[in-house]
């Protein structure tokens, strides 16, 4: 599959906006959490390039690859304890976004273990993230075959 385009090259104003979403998820977002977040968001996005980025940069700051590979089956793994699941949970929920919007019950358990700040940063993640993946997705940005 070859990659279709070149966003930062072809609109690079809009791709520094997105890449401003960034910079400030990555200074609001403890790293791990983030890492995680992203590499769901991904994986449900089906963004190979953004896999492999986030499974990579996750390992590169001491992520267990077995907490990696259980991401794909988070609510049947015990390894992410209830603010990492509740993140997770909104992840889904965010990035399937469908008819009815997030179910109550995600979005309570987010808040009774986040502080408002703190949601609406993951938020921000959540949305970020599936900005990058729709953008890599739609272009076919490849992984590096290294």
């Amino acid at each position: 599959m070859q990659a279709r385009m070149n966003v930062a090259q072809a609109a690079p104003e809009a791709y520094r906006a997105v890449l401003g979403l960034e910079k400030y998820v990555r200074a609001n977002v403890e790293h791990r959490m983030l890492e995680l977040v992203k590499l769901r968001a991904s994986m449900v996005n089906g963004c190979a390039f953004c896999v492999d980025m986030h499974s990579r940069e996750a390992l590169d700051a001491g992520e267990s690859s077995r907490r990696l590979f259980a991401v794909a089956a988070w609510h049947d793994a015990p390894f992410f304890d209830e603010r990492e699941r509740a993140a997770l949970a909104l992840t889904d929920a965010v990035t399937r976004l469908g008819e009815h919007g997030v179910p109550d019950e995600v979005w309570d358990e987010a808040t009774r273990v986040f502080a408002e700040k703190e949601v609406a940063d993951l938020v921000m993640a959540i949305a970020t993230i599936n900005v990058w993946n729709r953008i890599s997705v739609t272009t076919r940005t490849q992984p590096p075959t290294d």
